[in-house]
């Protein structure tokens, strides 16, 4: 159904809103791969399918490629899990074959069963100190984070690792309810490299997905995690 035809008000606001002023009030505009990036994250992590299908499309013509959109949804798995991102993977997969973009794409694994928890751990502590070089060692979840969730997923090429920690702080920004990890991650985002100015951007250009509630969560947990970085 055309949104256009059926409820033309309503659209012309919201594209407004979305495709310029949004853009026009980040004091640090984001470039268009990133734009993208952090917009499918953020559908991602708030569940909208139908909106995700109407903007893959998009993000690829403006630089996005298709390994960069498919590591998106891999990495969605640690912090969403497999039944959320199941959909968005399917609905890829759909327009990537009739698009005749090959499947399986080209490997990105840089890990073995053997070493992922090791090298996940060096990326854990390249991202949020040394402090955690040793985590892994008391078991349980710890081991699992270093193993699978740094190990499997950050571990990978196709994306770079600041581009990772952003699209993970997306995630727990549009899926709520994440407050704490939402600071961490803030942190980490800013360890690499991606400062408050850009997190702020990104922040601002996930609003009209994620709307105002979990937007101003966001920002005072950016605004947390600088205050205690300072």
């Amino acid at each position: 159904m055309d949104l256009r035809a059926t409820d033309a008000e309503f659209i012309e606001r919201f594209e407004w809103f979305a495709g310029k002023e949004i853009f026009a009030k980040a004091s640090q505009p984001l470039n268009d791969t990133t734009r993208y990036l952090v917009i499918l994250a953020a559908l991602i992590g708030c569940q909208s399918v139908e909106v995700y299908g109407l903007v893959l499309p998009e993000a690829l013509k403006t630089g996005l490629t298709p390994i960069m959109a498919k590591e998106i949804i891999y990495q969605g798995t640690a912090y969403l899990g497999f039944g959320r991102v199941l959909p968005f993977l399917q609905i890829t997969n759909e327009f990537f074959l009739a698009q005749g973009i090959a499947l399986p794409l080209a490997e990105q694994h840089t890990t073995t069963i053997a070493d992922r928890v090791e090298k996940g751990a060096a990326i854990q502590t390249a991202i949020f100190g040394e402090h955690m070089q040793d985590a892994w060692r008391k078991g349980g979840v710890n081991y699992l984070l270093a193993a699978n969730c740094f190990g499997d997923y950050y571990t990978r090429t196709g994306l770079t690792l600041a581009q990772r920690e952003l699209i993970t702080f997306c995630f727990l920004a549009a899926q709520g309810g994440c407050e704490l990890q939402l600071v961490a991650h803030a942190t980490g985002n800013m360890h690499l490299g991606n400062d408050k100015n850009l997190l702020m951007a990104v922040i601002l250009q996930c609003l009209p997905y994620i709307g105002y509630p979990k937007s101003l969560n966001a920002i005072n947990c950016l605004n947390q995690a600088a205050e205690e970085n300072a």
